[in-house]
């Protein structure tokens, strides 16, 4: 009985070994693929972020390029050639807009900012800038009421530069004449919780300029 068993144990662990093959014959592809697909993808990340990388890169140094260009039309030019998407692209925007500041052009400036600020594949956070820097150039826009329009909507509760746009509402007002709301525009900013001491410093010297009157906080019990 117990060759028996032995030649039956060895019969069913050869049929075992050739069902095995059989597999591994038919099906044995689909492991080659998996490994393949496993080696291309590293691959392919590996290019990809090597692209990635240079691209970065070359960018950067058509940056520097152009920063170190003297004469400022052929400086702007070269901001205006960069070919950059993505946050470099929002980077290499404001830098052009800043260009068109410093040569005067507020009006070019504001365009470039606003068209900025307007496109929704950039990162938030380049967007609001841009549409808090294109508010602060009075001489771009065609007139006041789209100006502090502009204002308001950055101010609104929620957004990143929201008390910066506060305190550019309060000096559109005091230019305006009206003072009591330009009082009442920084007294918001410094009761903010969320105020930096600079820009609370800066709201107080204003309202005493303008005539108001600071309160102490009450001490609490």
């Amino acid at each position: 009985m117990s060759n028996n068993d032995s030649f039956i144990d060895e019969v069913t662990e050869a049929v075992r070994s050739d069902q095995l093959y059989g597999y591994l014959r038919r099906y044995g592809w689909i492991g080659v693929l998996v490994v393949v697909g496993l080696v291309g993808g590293a691959g392919w990340s590996e290019w990809q972020s090597a692209r990635n990388q240079a691209a970065a890169q070359a960018v950067g140094d058509a940056l520097l390029s152009a920063l170190e260009t003297q004469d400022p039309a052929a400086r702007q030019a070269a901001f205006d050639a960069i070919p950059a998407t993505g946050s470099a692209g929002a980077i290499v925007a404001l830098l052009g807009a800043s260009e068109y500041e410093t040569a005067g052009n507020e009006a070019a400036s504001v365009a470039a900012l606003t068209a900025l600020a307007a496109d929704t594949t950039q990162p938030e956070i380049y967007r609001e800038l841009a549409g808090l820097k294109a508010a602060m150039l009075a001489g771009g826009w065609d007139s006041e009421d789209a100006r502090m329009a502009a204002l308001q909507e950055l101010a609104v509760p929620g957004r990143p530069f929201r008390l910066l746009a506060q305190e550019q509402i309060a000096f559109m007002q005091t230019e305006s004449g009206d003072k009591e709301a330009a009082i009442a525009t920084l007294r918001a900013i410094v009761e903010d919780a969320d105020v930096t001491q600079g820009l609370r410093e800066r709201s107080l010297g204003l309202i005493v300029a303008l005539g108001g009157e600071i309160t102490a906080p009450t001490a609490s019990n």
